[in-house]
């Protein structure tokens, strides 16, 4: 069990460390992405699944540079978002700050939240989950701080089996060849890697009690900006709603 433990901290130590690295030019493209033509794109199939009424309490789960934060909080939501990387949540506050909107922004665990239960209207994440240790305990703990009858809602991708490349369409042109090496490294050592996705986050969702939509390819819909350059795996949504 130490073992394992300690395995999981240098685990997490690495994607920290990754993120900082990468925060600055994640964050670039990230606002150039959100002054574009699919920042409306992405806030039509948000609030497609989102509960009626507001404002809500959201929670955006590993929040990179704010990219939902600033989305949802011009719509008049109250938004919480967290990341691992300080760097990153530095960029969050930075971007929010210029664009005149209101969130609240903490470095912190996906797996090990510090808000109380039942704390959340809503929860939303972006590219997060095929970087967690341990994504079954992500799940549990997002299902904790989540309302009776409220709604996760998981974009994400199946990168199991990829290798990161600088041909990626692009999106990975300004990814050193060293920490391109780590990403797939970082990738190749985690768990969720071995599970065929959506397919399986799907299942472990419903055995929490979830109710659960998905749809396997939503590139087309929200990959519209030809000034932001996106990898070519598909982006799969997930709609889980507590039941």
């Amino acid at each position: 069990m130490l073992k394992y433990k300690s395995n999981i901290e240098n685990i997490e130590r690495r994607i920290e460390k990754y993120w900082d690295e990468r925060s600055a030019d994640f964050s670039r493209v990230r606002r150039i992405e959100l002054e574009g033509v699919s920042a409306a794109n992405w806030r039509d199939m948000l609030t497609q699944d989102l509960p009626a009424g507001k404002p809500l309490k959201i929670l955006d789960v590993g929040t990179g540079a704010g990219f939902f934060a600033a989305i949802l909080s011009e719509l008049g939501h109250k938004v919480t978002g967290v990341d691992m990387s300080g760097k990153m949540i530095d960029e969050a506050k930075k971007n929010l700050r210029e664009l005149k909107l209101d969130a609240e922004f903490f470095k912190m665990d996906a797996q090990a939240l510090t808000f109380a239960d039942e704390s959340f209207d809503a929860i939303v994440t972006r590219n997060l989950t095929w970087t967690l240790p341990d994504v079954m305990q992500g799940y549990r703990e997002w299902k904790r701080v989540l309302k009776s009858g409220g709604v996760l809602i998981n974009f994400d991708s199946d990168y199991g089996d990829r290798n990161f490349t600088r041909s990626d369409n692009g999106a990975h042109a300004e990814v050193t060849d060293k920490m391109l090496d780590e990403c797939t490294e970082i990738k190749n050592s985690l768990r969720i890697s071995t599970h065929t996705r959506p397919n399986w986050d799907v299942e472990f969702l419903q055995k929490l009690g979830f109710t659960v939509q998905c749809d396997f390819d939503i590139s087309e819909k929200v990959h519209t900006d030809k000034n932001v350059p996106y990898d070519s795996t598909p982006l799969f949504k997930i709609c889980a709603t507590l039941i």
